[in-house]
């Protein structure tokens, strides 16, 4: 049975499950935030290598070097967009800015509200991973995550995190928001590791 908002025909490359709808849906948990430039900033902190905070204005941080991706984005609801051109700071930019411990294995993205995700040094690291300003060569919008949003492309979606305002370096794994309600510690879409019971030994910390 096809999928009544699906578009036709479906790219034979979607992972396991997923389609491709009409549109881009928006979905977050909790109400969408105001932006206020003068008090918006974002921070890098943890388990830094200088053992100190990093800290960037809105002006400075639009300022940084960006680089361009053409991915696709998977939501654990089952829908993949394919082939967004996102724009952005890569994640290896902020780890040569804001270089992490020795012993960093993770980091936790923070965003307004106190929402989170965990994810994987090698996952943040990774090609296409940035924080994304512009999306298909247009600011992001405030219903997608505007001004920032973390794409971690080849995870499931809620890693990549709406309206971002810091990074926290981990030497040690401990889960973020919807990682504590159930859902999987490492998100790959290809491997549909959608929930926390399909999680394996030494994939993830305690529940």
């Amino acid at each position: 049975m096809s999928h009544p908002e699906a578009s036709a025909p479906q790219p034979r490359d979607l992972p396991p499950g997923q389609y491709v709808p009409r549109g881009w849906p928006v979905l977050h948990y909790g109400p969408v935030p105001k932006f206020r430039p003068k008090d918006w900033d974002f921070r890098v902190f943890g388990a830094t290598a200088s053992g100190e905070q990093h800290r960037w204005s809105w002006e400075e941080f639009d300022a940084l070097p960006r680089t361009r991706a053409v991915t696709d984005f998977h939501c654990v609801t089952k829908f993949t967009i394919p082939g967004n051109e996102w724009e952005g700071v890569p994640g290896t930019a902020i780890v040569e800015l804001a270089p992490p411990a020795p012993d960093v294995t993770h980091v936790m993205v923070w965003a307004e509200y106190g929402y989170s995700a965990n994810i994987r040094m090698s996952d943040f690291l990774a090609d296409g991973t940035m924080f994304a300003t512009h999306h298909d060569g247009e600011r992001l919008t405030a219903d997608h995550g505007f001004p920032i949003r973390i794409v971690v492309p080849h995870l499931y979606a809620w890693k990549s995190v709406k309206w971002v305002r810091g990074v926290e370096y981990l030497v040690k794994d401990r889960r973020g928001f919807w990682e504590e309600r159930g859902y999987h510690n490492v998100a790959d879409p290809w491997s549909e590791q959608r929930y926390s019971y399909q999680e394996e030994d030494g994939e993830a910390p305690p529940l």
